[in-house]
Order: structure tokens, then C-alpha cells, then sequence
């Protein structure tokens, strides 16, 4: 009798100690700045702990930033928004595959009088004008995923010489629209971090609806037959939850002031 209750309460300790460590395990995910600093982390991470017991440290950094530390094995899974950046990773190897999420859009803000007169839905048109202008404009410069659409909309224009205006702030979205909101300079955002941007100043949103600001967004799984280090179980289930039901209807209840700031498109091939 004494052996068998000896056996359950050590059989009773090891299931303690499995689910005390299931529930503290824990997983790295390197992200763009605007999935952080539009508050959106806030919101979802704390649903997919209380699903999965996992939780997430986020190192939130420009996506090319946070590409190359996935390169170099220092994250388990990858979310940002790059698509051409995103499919160079996968077909380099460093992922399995890449898995829509969400998107969103790019919005130019600016100050409300306009001085360059952008205001309007054609993004290449505003920056020929900010150029032309030299109205003072404060670009990311950190390889992001906003600074990549950024400089794609530049090369569109045709224009080599960006103003005398221009300036690189090598900084996140949140420094640079604390920049463009004390120095009334145009910026390009994404609207999530916008929204949840609170020291606005002057600036308002000034072009938007072009089809050319959509922004889509990807989490990959970090490749664990190159890095086997990879907390690879955790990062599928947190794929898998992110691109289910559930995790899509969190992403889209993510609200500010009622407006929604990202929507959920798992399953597409946006």
C-alpha cells in the first residue's frame, strides 16, 4: 500500500514539474517595430499564452533587422512585412515557407497646412511634389519593411534627388513620427502605428487609398534543419494559432477609438 502511494505522489511530482515546464516555456520572436508599437503584441500574445501556456519574448526591430537575426538563428519564428524580402528568406532556405497573416496600409502624413500641397490618394505624385518642395521629410533609413515600401515609392517616381527636405532617421516608426511631428515634416507610417501614435502635433494623414501603400504582413517558422536550436514545436504552434480561426478573430478585434488596425487574411496568397 505504502509503495503504491510512494508511486502516485512521485508519479503526481513529475506531472507538477511536466506542466509547470510546458507552462513556462518560452520562445523568441523577432518583428518589425510597427507589429509592437501599434500595441497589437499587447493584444494577441497574451490570447496565444492562455491557448498554448507559451510564452513569446518579442525582439522588435525593422524587418531587415529582424531578417538577418533570423538568418544568424537568434529567433524561432519571424513576423514582418517585406513580401520580397520574405520570399528571398524562404527560397534561401532559411524557412520552410512563409504564411500570410494580416495587412493593413501605408498612410503619408504630414502637416495640415501641406505646404508641398500632396494631399490625395497617389502616393508617387506627393513625393515628386515633397521633392520639388524641399518640404522637409523624415524617412526611417533602417531597412524596415516601411523603409523598403518607402524606397520603392521613391524609384517609382523617377526621382534621384529627394529634396532638400530629406532626412534619414536610422530609427523605428515611433522615433520618426515623434521627428516629423516637432520638425512638421512629412513621414510615411504605417496606419497601425499611426493610430496609436499619441504626440501627433500638427500632422494628420494627407494620402492614403493608393492600392500601392497595401501592407501585407508574414510569419515564417526559422528553418530548424539549418538551426536545430530552433524552438521549432513552439513556433508551429504559434503559426498554427495565429493563422486559425481563433487567432485571425483576435487580430481583428484589435481596435483604437473603434477603428480596427489590422485585418486578418491567413489562407491568401497576398
Amino acid at each position: 500500500m505504502r509503495t503504491t502511494r510512494r508511486m502516485m505522489c512521485a508519479a503526481a511530482l513529475a506531472f507538477a514539474a511536466t506542466g509547470s515546464w510546458a507552462q513556462g516555456t518560452t520562445m523568441v520572436m523577432a518583428s518589425t517595430t510597427s507589429t509592437e508599437q501599434s500595441g497589437l503584441f499587447g493584444h494577441l500574445l497574451p490570447e496565444f499564452t492562455k491557448a498554448t501556456g507559451i510564452t513569446v519574448k518579442v525582439v522588435a526591430v525593422g524587418t531587415g533587422q529582424a531578417i538577418d537575426m533570423a538568418k544568424r538563428g537568434d529567433a524561432d519564428v519571424l513576423f514582418v512585412h517585406d513580401r520580397a524580402a520574405e520570399e528571398k528568406y524562404v527560397a534561401e532556405g532559411y524557412a520552410p515557407r512563409r504564411h500570410p497573416v494580416m495587412y493593413n496600409d501605408f498612410v503619408l502624413v504630414g502637416p495640415k497646412s501641406d505646404p508641398a500641397g500632396v494631399k490625395g490618394n497617389d502616393i508617387v505624385e506627393a513625393l515628386k511634389k515633397i521633392s520639388a518642395s524641399n518640404a522637409p521629410f523624415i524617412s526611417r533609413g533602417d531597412k524596415s519593411g516601411t523603409d523598403a515600401a518607402e524606397k520603392r515609392f521613391w524609384v517609382q517616381s523617377g526621382i534621384a534627388n529627394r529634396g532638400g527636405g530629406y532626412k534619414e532617421c536610422g530609427c523605428g516608426m515611433g522615433p520618426a513620427l515623434n521627428i516629423g511631428a516637432s520638425s512638421n515634416a512629412y513621414v510615411l507610417a504605417d496606419r497601425g502605428t499611426w493610430l496609436s501614435f499619441k504626440n501627433r502635433g500638427d500632422l494628420d494623414i494627407l494620402v492614403q487609398g493608393d492600392k500601392r501603400l497595401f501592407n501585407q504582413y508574414g510569419v515564417m517558422l526559422v528553418s530548424p534543419q539549418k538551426f536545430p536550436h530552433v524552438k521549432a514545436a513552439e513556433a508551429r504552434k504559434f503559426i498554427d494559432w495565429v493563422t486559425s480561426p481563433a487567432g485571425q478573430q483576435v487580430i481583428a478585434s484589435y481596435r483604437i477609438d473603434g477603428e480596427q488596425l489590422f485585418f486578418p487574411n491567413a489562407g491568401t496568397e497576398n
